[in-house]
Order: C-alpha cells, then sequence, then structure tokens
C-alpha cells in the first residue's frame, strides 16, 4: 500500500536528498505461530477483530531500540478515530521530532493495553472512521515531510499554503490570461509586488470568511481586519 505514495514526487525527493528516512513494518513478522496471526475476536463479544496485544509490543519495542542514538527513542504515534485531530499545527509539532513511529490500527483497532501502555500519542485524520491506519500514516507522512526545512523546492511555499496562516490560501493562476473569457485578475499581471501581496491576503481573507468560519474565529481581529472588504 505504501510503495505507490512514497515512490513518488515531494516524498521520493526528500528521501532520495536525505530529508526524510521512511521504513515500513509487516506486523505478522512479529507474530510466533504458524499463521502469522496478528488479531483475534474481541472478548465480551462483538463484530470484527481486534489487533491482538504481543506482536503489536514486540514490534513497537524491537523497532524503538533500533538505531537510538542522542534523538533517543520514536515518538510512537497510534492512528486511530479516537485521536486528537490532525491539524497545521500538529504537523508542525511532529516536523520538529526527530524521529517519529507510526502505528496503524485495523478493523476494530488494538487492544487497550496498547494505547494504554504503549503509545505516546493519538492522532486522527478526521472524524470518520477507515479499515485500518494505513491511509491516515500515508496522508500524516506526506503533511509532516513538507514541513521539514529543505523538502519544498521554495522556502515560502509551506508559508503561504492553507492553514500555515491560520488562513485558507488565496486564489492561484496561470497561463493563458485569458481562458473562456475568463480573465486573469489585473493585479496579478501588474507587476507590483506589494499590491499583489495585499491582493493575495485580502482574498485568503475573503476566502476563510466565506468557506471556514471556524478558523477566521480563531485569528484576532488585528488579523482579518481589512478596511477595503
Amino acid at each position: 500500500m505504501f510503495d505507490g505514495p512514497f515512490s513518488d514526487s515531494i516524498i521520493k525527493r526528500a528521501a532520495d536528498k536525505g530529508l526524510i528516512d521512511i521504513h515500513i513494518h509487516n506486523l505478522r513478522d512479529y507474530a510466533h505461530d504458524k499463521h502469522r496471526t496478528v488479531d483475534d475476536c474481541p472478548y465480551g463479544g462483538g463484530a470484527g477483530m481486534v489487533l491482538k496485544p504481543e506482536p503489536l509490543f514486540e514490534a513497537v519495542e524491537t523497532i524503538q531500540s533500533q538505531g537510538v542514538d542522542d534523538s533517543g527513542y520514536p515518538t510512537t504515534i497510534l492512528l486511530t478515530p479516537q485521536g486528537r485531530l490532525l491539524a497545521h499545527d500538529v504537523a508542525k509539532e511532529l516536523s520538529e521530532k526527530p524521529r517519529i513511529l507510526l502505528v496503524c490500527g485495523h478493523y476494530e483497532g488494538v487492544d487497550e493495553r496498547v494505547r494504554e501502555c504503549l503509545v505516546d500519542d493519538e492522532i486522527s485524520v478526521g472524524d470518520y472512521v477507515l479499515t485500518g491506519g494505513e491511509l491516515p500514516a500515508m496522508v500524516m507522512v506526506d503533511c509532516i515531510a513538507r514541513l521539514i526545512p529543505g523538502v519544498l523546492s521554495i522556502e515560502t511555499s509551506e508559508s503561504e499554503e492553507s492553514h500555515s496562516s491560520g488562513l485558507l490560501e488565496y486564489p492561484q493562476y496561470t497561463r493563458p490570461r485569458v481562458y473562456r473569457e475568463w480573465e486573469v485578475p489585473p493585479i496579478l499581471l501588474s507587476g507590483n509586488h506589494a499590491k499583489i501581496a495585499q491582493w493575495r491576503r485580502e482574498q485568503a481573507i475573503k476566502r476563510t470568511l466565506e468557506r471556514r468560519l471556524d478558523l477566521a474565529q480563531k485569528l484576532s481581529l488585528s488579523e482579518t481586519k481589512d478596511d477595503s472588504m
């Protein structure tokens, strides 16, 4: 599942440059029965299967002990819909960690002892349920990697993207200047960079107020004040 997303585009280039280092581990490698069993029926009954504690503890503890240096053990995170919501500030916090270990739950989740005694944090990518933590793990790697210095080719790229400043990103345009009678805003063709920057901020504020009032409400009045609006 991980080969495609991690072998292309920004993630691949970052790995090739040595800016990030990604390792994928198969939980079944830490099961000891002939069927390499990693899940079982829940105690008390109910639908679905639960990931067993033995292979999870053995896997995490083995990986945690590998390559320990001055950075210490990796921050171990369980991907679960019960975790704190992934947002830009959370991704920024995690991008500053030297090592991160993502634990993917599956089906009905993991044995509660994993949550209580093995992981350091729990994160959700949204208020919905997925089959497993693999897709959220891919999202987290992509999101966090972009915030590591040097990963993006232009230093200002990340700072101008949606959510980096608490606002949605301003509208973007490229050639042709006119397409099906729809024209690029003249200000972007003016060459006046101060005016362009002002226009972009105004548009970011306007778009955030229109589409994500919840984000706008988190900003101070001075941050969203715009006399021209």
